[in-house]
């Protein structure tokens, strides 16, 4: 969602990270019987790791670590430099953003998509995105791909119209037609729950959503469709790490019927299984 990037402060933190870049993976990496330190946005990717930590990892041989962030640049930040091995928190859009602007070589692993969070519109004020009044407020994530993200289901519901060729970094700039001349604030992703009491609506990653008990499957006013979503969440390393053999037993683990199971009962909806 991991998921920030334009990327503000994060940028400045980057910045000397990417003055003294090396080649350092995971210092553990050729121990396959190390602890496996993975870095993760508390939910779900947190507690879909904990599920697997507690009744998954030992019979499969792992030990696995767990490392919550509540934002969407250290999990990436800490696999660039070594401090944990994997993370769990981004889907591609993101990580291509991310990569490009810090000059990280941070990568997929094969095989290890877990899940989708619908990114949803959220309001306190109305209850249909039409009742929405000329001028009104929608906040948005103000990272590149996740505010594309977001302009891109305010037009899938006929709020505005884009550019023609608008992609994965559109921001309002590139908002061709807005008949409701409607206004737009970028804000932190994890902020935008809490700024609901200050805008007319705001456009929310699930896992923030749910953190702040907002059920995309129940409370959102509109949301993403799941067919054909670039947006899955996965499991990723620092390029070279993808055939450490405990990132592979992470992977099959997050990929198994027994997840599935626990992502549909857990998040009746508000999570999606994409594998």
């Amino acid at each position: 969602m991991r998921n920030t990037a334009k990327i503000t402060t994060a940028a400045l933190a980057v910045g000397a990270l990417t003055l003294g870049l090396t080649a350092c993976g995971s210092d553990s990496g050729s121990d396959a019987n190390a602890p496996l330190k993975v870095a993760a946005t508390p939910t779900p990717q947190g507690e879909i790791l904990t599920y697997v930590k507690d009744k998954l990892a030992k019979k499969a041989g792992l030990d696995l670590e767990v490392k919550e962030f509540t934002d969407y640049v250290t999990p990436n930040t800490a696999v660039q430099q070594g401090e944990v091995d994997a993370n769990y928190f981004q889907h591609q859009p993101y990580l291509d953003d991310f990569n490009k602007k810090n000059g990280t070589d941070i990568v997929a692993v094969p095989n290890a998509t877990v899940h989708l969070e619908p990114l949803g519109v959220y309001s306190q004020g109305v209850k249909k995105l039409t009742d929405l009044e000329k001028g009104a407020t929608i906040a948005l994530p103000n990272d590149t791909t996740n505010e594309a993200r977001a302009l891109k289901l305010l037009e899938a519901n006929g709020l505005i119209e884009l550019k023609a060729g608008a992609g994965y970094d559109a921001t309002p700039k590139d908002v061709a037609a807005n008949p409701k001349n409607l206004r737009f604030k970028e804000l932190e992703a994890a902020q935008l729950p809490r700024s609901l009491g200050d805008v007319d609506a705001a456009v929310i990653n699930g896992n923030y959503a749910l953190e702040a008990d907002l059920s995309p499957a129940k409370d959102a006013i509109a949301a993403e469709s799941p067919e054909d979503n670039p947006y899955g969440n996965f499991l990723a390393v620092k390029k070279g790490d993808e055939s450490d053999p405990r990132v592979e037993k992470l992977a099959k683990l997050l990929t198994s019927p027994e997840v599935k199971k626990f992502i549909e009962e857990k998040y009746d909806g508000a999570v999606v299984a994409a594998f």
